[in-house]
């Protein structure tokens, strides 16, 4: 193999981006603890929260923001201690992703994508790789994601292909659902080779042929800038394909990180909703006329609501954490039981996790009361960020699969959508 640096090129200067965001500087904090990074992302959130809602009315990219979020060196916490990251449990990175998912669910999205594919890098990537990689991450460079479709019968039949070149690899192809493409600095990108197998292109984002639109319309996670990444005969050089396709044909954890990633965004959502109703009803809600009571949070029936709300919250966030520590088993002994059993976990945890967003940021409304819904209070960006993000990975499989192991016996499958 060549030296990954000499293909090393100068990042993108998106016209539409100002230079700052791409800029590397090498000065990224590195964290060393799991309470450093919670500690960090708390801060981070204080600050995020200021104007997440002025963002998501504009929907006006987290420019300044994400730069602050990944020189934080909460970008690189679960990279292995060997290569110089803090290595953090799995329930310490839902709490990161969380904190940060309560005050601006969009942020807590633009980050997963990275999150998961450090694990495919610790996985499937040479030696040489993971030291390349990882240094770059830690100085702070993000990695987007280019990995889903538009086309295809389901999510996994993917027609972006890599052809082997006598200079390399080049990939064709259309992504969407990019999330944090247009504000990375290198983009991973998912395609198959003539054997079918999918295999991870890292594209530097000043590569010819590598387009990113910023055309994502969606009514809710408006600043994640999911759109499209368009692969116009993209020359990649062999030194930065990883074959990922390897983690699913044994028993490894990478399915499960990335919807554990993706059920933490969902419980920072419910916690932000339950925080934004308790905040209302406590200071501009008014208390029904049948209720006897002077204050809506006097209001029997709103108390109970709270309380269930407060009760469903908390139990998805122990399963989410009994997952996470699932997890990190699979991550020490990947053995078909430990893999099969965070795998599970994590299928719990995104039901409950889905079910806690819909549900508090639909009673967010219900609660608060009529004068709730003005559109200069954005209180519906809770819900519309629940329910588009909990699309992800429809939860009425998850049933399935958590039932068809314990009815059946039926393993659960090994694939990014488990």
């Amino acid at each position: 193999m060549g030296n990954l640096e000499q293909g090393y090129q100068n990042l993108s200067k998106d016209k539409a981006i100002p230079l700052s965001v791409f800029e590397i500087e090498q000065n990224a904090h590195v964290i060393k603890t799991d309470a450093e990074a919670i500690d960090i992302a708390k801060k981070l959130a204080e600050e995020f929260a200021k104007e997440a809602s002025l963002r998501d009315q504009e929907r006006r990219l987290p420019l300044d923001e994400i730069k602050q979020y990944s020189q934080s060196g909460l970008w690189a916490i679960n990279i292995p201690r060997a290569y110089g990251g803090a290595d953090v449990s799995y329930k310490t990175l839902a709490e990161v992703v969380k904190t940060i998912s309560s005050v601006d669910s969009s942020l807590g999205q633009i980050a997963q994508n990275h999150w998961a594919f450090i694990e495919h890098i610790r996985l499937d990537a040479t030696e040489e790789q993971k030291k390349f990689f990882f240094d770059l991450i830690l100085k702070g460079i993000r990695f987007g994601n280019a990995f889903s479709e538009k086309t295809g019968k389901t999510v996994a039949d993917l027609k972006t292909t890599l052809t082997k070149t006598e200079q390399g690899y080049v990939i064709n192809g259309t992504k969407f659902f990019a999330t944090g493409a247009l504000l990375a600095h290198w983009v991973p990108a998912v395609a198959v080779n003539v054997e079918g197998q999918p295999h991870v292109a890292l594209i530097p984002r000043d590569t010819l042929g590598l387009n990113i639109i910023n055309d994502w319309s969606g009514f809710g996670q408006r600043t994640t800038a999911s759109g499209t990444v368009e692969l116009n005969n993209v020359a990649v050089r062999e030194e930065y394909i990883i074959p990922i396709y390897k983690a699913f044909e044994r028993p490894t954890p990478a399915g499960a990180i990335s919807q554990f990633i993706q059920a933490a965004v969902d419980a920072g959502i419910a916690r932000g909703a339950i925080a934004e109703t308790i905040q209302y009803v406590q200071q501009k809600a008014r208390a029904w006329v049948d209720s006897g009571q002077e204050k809506a949070s006097e209001d029997p029936f709103t108390i109970a609501n709270i309380g269930e709300l407060k009760i469903k919250l908390h139990a998805a966030e122990a399963v989410l954490d009994l997952a996470g520590e699932a997890i990190d088993q699979a991550i020490e002994l990947s053995s078909d039981e430990n893999v099969s059993n965070a795998t599970l976990l994590v299928a719990e945890s995104k039901v409950l996790t889905t079910e806690i967003a819909l549900l508090a940021s639909n009673k967010l409304f219900e609660l608060s009361g009529t004068r709730s819904t003005l559109s200069e209070l954005n209180l519906d960006r809770h819900w519309r960020n629940a329910r588009t993000h909990t699309l992800h990975d429809p939860v009425r499989w998850k049933y399935h699969i958590i039932g068809n192991y314990y009815l059946n016996g039926v393993e659960p499958p090994r694939h990014a959508w488990s």
